[in-house]
């Protein structure tokens, strides 16, 4: 009876000590949602809280966005408002810490207003092109066939027209413009370069395996399209595009600064610029200040797109 009565002991000891804990199965759990919950997106966001590139670029874009929307908080001085001509081409001073330009207007409040027009530009230009991009290489890439010739015919018309050579032209033939009308014209002509890379994209990634999965459990087409193939193959084209924001600011200043862009009475940066290139040896600081805003905000938004382009490109891990 000892005998048997120990083997039973430890034969339930064993089973006791094999028998898994609520703290061993808790913890099997949390490793197994944690597992589940890792993707491409929530890796980018782990190494974007990282990266100080990214976070002194988007601090940069987070303070541009907040002067462009309420720029009366960093001056009392309205930019609009009559100059006085009495006060012209004033050295920065304590009174007007940037200077005034040859009418007598600050150039400290013009600089901080001009930022709205140069952020509409750009984020307008980037989310019409991001649309229609998107829109179109989606089709293209899934469908193929007659699609797929036909917008990428049609895309090539476009895309072989340069930027900044067909935004003269049009803008030229439109007359009077301001930053809506720039966005338009530069969207119209930038859209291909994102139709191509959406259109690789889906293509690279309609033939994996899970695409074919959810067409065997009779998944439909647009479900399909929708809801596996566009979050896959987005992401080279959430990088392109915020480089690309960058590009149409300094697009806008440089059509502005050839006087076909944001006209006065608006005010743009580039229109500030070429006000003030005839008297640069005079007064330099009109120039060099809208130029300075101008540089620190296209290279905030080209250090944002470099660094969420390290975090979704798993060759750069």
């Amino acid at each position: 009876m000892r005998d048997t009565t120990t083997v039973g002991d430890e034969l339930t000891e064993t089973e006791i000590a094999g028998t898994p804990s609520a703290g061993d199965t808790a913890a099997k759990a949390g490793r197994k949602k944690k597992e589940r919950e890792a993707s491409l997106w929530s890796d980018a966001f782990y190494d974007l809280r990282r990266n100080p590139v990214f976070l002194i670029g988007a601090a940069l874009v987070l303070f541009m966005a907040v002067v462009s929307l309420v720029p009366g908080l960093f001056t009392s001085v309205d930019a609009y408002a009559p100059c006085d001509l009495h006060s012209s081409m004033l050295k920065p001073s304590s009174e007007h810490i940037f200077g005034t330009d040859v009418q007598g207007c600050d150039v400290y409040a013009k600089t901080v207003y001009a930022a709205s027009n140069s952020i509409i530009v750009g984020i307008a230009t980037t989310a019409m092109v991001v649309v229609v991009g998107v829109t179109a290489g989606l089709l293209a890439g899934w469908f193929g066939g007659f699609v797929d010739t036909l917008l990428s015919r049609f895309a090539e018309i476009f895309f072989a027209i340069p930027l900044m050579l067909g935004g003269m032209l049009i803008m030229s033939g439109l007359g009077k413009g301001n930053a809506w009308t720039v966005s338009l014209v530069l969207a119209t002509l930038g859209w291909p370069q994102i139709f191509r890379i959406m259109r690789s994209s889906v293509l690279a990634n309609k033939h994996n395996d899970y695409v074919q999965a959810a067409r065997a459990l009779g998944a439909g087409t647009w479900r399909i399209t929708l809801r596996h193939i566009l979050p896959n193959a987005i992401a080279p084209v959430i990088v392109v595009g915020a480089i690309s924001l960058g590009v149409y600011i300094s697009a806008e200043a440089a059509l502005s600064y050839l006087g076909v862009g944001v006209q006065a009475p608006e005010i743009s940066w580039g229109l500030m610029v070429s006000d003030a290139q005839a008297r640069f040896l005079q007064a330099p600081y009109m120039l060099l200040f809208p130029a300075a805003a101008l540089s620190v905000t296209v290279l905030a938004f080209i250090m944002v797109g470099d660094a969420v382009r390290d975090a979704l490109d798993p060759k750069l891990r």
